[in-house]
């Protein structure tokens, strides 16, 4: 019976005892066919959009630099093979502003197989063959000893100057360096810049250089990281391997020891965390004295080094602070919840048994990994092709005002175009991708497609996967006699069900979700774009709605979850089911809001002990603290690099094992609920819960079920 009769008349009439009920009903038609014909279209368009894209894009401009024909630089079988490296006529344009915006420097990019290695100016090159045959190598074709150093500059053939340079991300940038507090380059305070000034100070050269990597100083850290992966990638899968091994200690124990596993993972979480405070505390006194060791996170800044932040006793005591703060939060919740663990270790006991008769259950998460592996993969792919797909842009670029400046303008012709003559200095330099075609003007809304159906598709996939669980693990729960009536192969079973009649539904929740997701996206984005306007108060409202579409999502999570489990169980609608699940978690809303509650309490901190483990291993292991390790750990940049890889990878895989508890205990739970509207205990309508259960809840069955 419902807990009041408040609840009682406002939820409306409990579930009525029907005999015939014996199980998720076979007998069903299909749901939500709109719905599942507008979710077939989608596909279908996602995939058309996914073949424009592959047509139209080449990845090779992420991949390549670029020069100022829009070449791309070390392209394999092209004439630029051997010259991967980009090498900029006079780096101190890019310190012009508009490099900020268009990120590309106004000063002609030539693809080279050298960066230069010493100081020459083109003056000084023509006076001596051998040095303009290396000179020419930095030159545009055609250049010739015989021509005069003006004509060849008045026409942009070569750079004024060659400043000793070292290729950073596959482009050509000054040597700088620091002598007696002085910056240098090739050794030298000064240079000549081949335009009449043969001593300006190196530190002209800066300014240039910082503009020139405003995008790339980013990639120097990804280039990094991507270098330790490659170091580490086979400890860090060892790593996972291991986790996935204690997942599945954890699940096959808790199938013969659910109580003492549960106590187990209470205490365990306890001590890990009160050694990592311990950790914490130990690195804030070991710095304590160690100079530099006081200096703050705020003014220290932002560090491409992580590892500097270790160095700091702040760091170590904010983490001590948090890790506390988690301690106190769990002990406290464990003192005033500790009489409602007894019936979340009940319903765990019990899911423990039903996975026990439906092991394969324990493996379906890895098929739903390996088909949002693939949605994630078709999103990343067509969106790498639809922002490639763009074609190259030239402009007009000078030094001296010109009514032409930034103009579009063809780089085939133009030196006979009037926008030459116009403006003698300037210059057709590449720019950058765009394009003014049909399919250019509506790519930004190829793009949001594309997102959607990512969001779309992806909640479709995790939908399927819970309908599917929630399936077998109902057809558990009602059968009379366990596991003889228990049919054959029930999770393939609940998953052709879901397939067959319940797309539209699975369709249906998912829309509505992804629907919430994406306007959380452009929220995101709005925010972000709206920064500058340090409009205060713009940003309050942008937290508020952020803020309630967070809540929004959770709540639409929570429903969708249980409207699916009332679809596999009785085969009715998305809105049937959902007003139905609703109705009855709101008639028992105290034991909802408790008890399965508490059950995902205890299920997170078992996943939280497993990340525990494996990520304290990894620490030992990639920092080299261990002196047994230090010859076997890799080299590394950032070692927290791998370790936070395993340990996301450790809270994935055994949110994957123990997402199937959490959806047999969802599934369960509300039979339970059913169960107890719709029988009495008498021997015509016995209770079918286990009598773990029954003696918590102070029932019992009259008679036994029948078997």
């Amino acid at each position: 019976m419902p807990e009041n009769e408040e609840s009682y008349r406002k939820y409306g009439d409990p579930k009525k005892y029907d005999p015939s009920f014996k199980g998720p009903i076979q007998n069903r038609g299909c749901t939500d066919i709109v719905c599942c014909i507008l979710f077939i279209i989608a596909v279908l368009g996602y995939i058309a959009v996914g073949i424009l894209a592959w047509s139209q894009g080449d990845p090779r401009k992420v991949i390549y630099p670029t020069n100022s024909r829009g070449e791309f630089c070390g392209q394999a079988g092209s004439e630029l093979e051997k010259k991967r490296l980009l090498f900029y006529f006079n780096i101190m344009k890019c310190a012009s502003p508009m490099v900020l915006l268009s990120f590309q420097c106004p000063t002609t990019q030539m693809c080279v197989e050298n960066c230069p290695d010493k100081f020459m100016t083109l003056v000084n090159a023509l006076k001596n063959g051998k040095d303009f045959e290396y000179y020419k190598t930095f030159c545009k074709d055609g250049v010739t000893a015989n021509m005069a150093a003006t004509a060849i500059l008045k026409d942009g053939l070569c750079p004024p100057m060659l400043i000793p340079s070292k290729p950073f991300t596959r482009r050509c940038f000054p040597s700088l360096g620091l002598k007696g507090g002085i910056i240098t380059v090739g050794n030298s305070t000064t240079f000549d810049d081949g335009q009449g000034k043969t001593d300006r100070p190196a530190k002209d050269l800066v300014d240039g250089i910082k503009n020139a990597t405003v995008v790339i100083e980013a990639r120097q850290v990804v280039i990094k990281i991507f270098e330790d992966y490659t170091h580490s990638w086979y400890w860090i899968l060892i790593g996972l391997v291991i986790a996935m091994l204690v997942s599945l200690l954890f699940i096959v124990l808790m199938r013969f020891l659910a109580s003492v596993m549960i106590w187990f993972i209470i205490i365990a979480v306890i001590l890990v965390i009160g050694y990592g405070i311990f950790h914490c505390y130990m690195e804030y006194a070991h710095l304590k004295g160690e100079p530099g060791a006081n200096v703050t996170l705020q003014e220290l800044g932002f560090q491409a080094d992580f590892s500097v932040y270790l160095q700091v006793r702040q760091t170590w005591l904010a983490f001590m602070i948090i890790l506390a703060i988690v301690e106190v939060i769990i002990i406290l919740l464990l003192i005033f919840l500790r009489k409602r663990i007894l019936i979340a270790i009940a319903l765990i006991k019990e899911a423990s048994r039903a996975i026990r008769h439906i092991m394969c259950s324990l493996f379906y998460p890895l098929f739903t990994f390996l088909l949002l592996a693939i949605v994630i993969a078709y999103w990343a792919v067509t969106a790498v092709f639809l922002s490639t797909s763009n074609e190259p842009i030239y402009k007009v670029m000078n030094e001296s005002a010109c009514a032409h400046s930034a103009e579009t303008c063809d780089p085939a012709n133009y030196s006979m175009s009037q926008m030459k003559k116009d403006c003698a200095d300037s210059e057709c330099l590449f720019a950058f991708y765009g394009g003014e075609t049909v399919y250019h003007k509506y790519l930004i809304g190829l793009q949001f497609y594309n997102v959607f159906l990512f969001f779309w598709c992806a909640n479709f996939v995790t939908a399927l996967g819970q309908m599917t669980l929630a399936g077998a693990f109902a057809s558990y729960y009602w059968a009379a006699v366990k596991p003889d009536h228990i049919p054959s192969f029930p999770v393939f079973s609940s998953m052709g069900r879901s397939l067959r009649y319940h797309t539209g539904s699975l369709a249906f929740g998912s829309l509505i979700l992804s629907i919430i997701q994406v306007i959380r996206v452009l929220l995101e984005y709005l925010e972000h774009r709206l920064n500058g306007a340090k409009n205060k108060c713009a940003t309050f409202m942008f937290k508020c709605l952020k803020c309630c579409f967070w809540c929004l999502e959770k709540f639409i999570k929570f429903l969708n979850r249980n409207a699916y489990i009332m679809v596999a169980i009785y085969g009715k609608n998305f809105c049937a089911s959902a007003s139905a699940a609703f109705s009855l978690i709101m008639r028992n809303v105290i034991r909802v809001a408790v008890v399965d509650k508490v059950t995902d309490f205890l299920l997170f901190l078992g996943k939280l002990l497993i990340v525990g483990i494996v990520g304290v291993f990894a620490f030992f292991f990639f920092s080299g603290r261990v002196k047994a390790f230090e010859n076997t750990a890799p080299n590394l940049h950032y070692y927290w690099v791998p370790i936070l890889t395993v340990a996301i990878g450790s809270y994935l895989i055994a949110h994957g094992f123990f997402s199937v508890y959490a959806m047999c205990v969802d599934t369960l739970f509300l039979c339970f609920l059913e169960d107890l509207e719709m029988n009495d205990g008498s021997a015509e309508r016995p209770y079918l819960m286990p009598e773990s259960l029954l003696k918590i809840l102070n029932k019992k069955n009259k008679t036994k079920p029948a078997e």
